[in-house]
């Protein structure tokens, strides 16, 4: 999986200094007001073929010896236009 970036990111993430390019790269995110960050990622085909049969997604999170609150979704967009 690929971080990419989208029209309503906000802000770039840098990565640790503590880390290489291979380890962690910049994450474009939007930024809420209440603190919520969103980021969007590609999935290569033969990801999305795996996931297919297995239907799992594995997510980890370098921040220590917790993990903050996350959610995933599979939509095409999670931004709503205002009704």
């Amino acid at each position: 999986m690929k971080p990419i970036n989208f029209k309503e990111s906000t802000i770039e993430l840098k990565k640790p200094s503590s880390m290489t390019e291979e380890e962690c790269g910049s994450l474009p995110i939007h930024q809420t007001e209440d603190g919520v960050c969103i980021s969007c990622w590609t999935v290569p085909l033969w990801k999305r073929l795996k996931f297919l049969f297995h239907g799992k997604i594995w997510l980890g999170i370098h921040s220590g010896r917790t993990q903050p609150p996350v959610w995933l979704d599979c939509t095409k967009t999670v931004f709503t236009k205002p009704q």
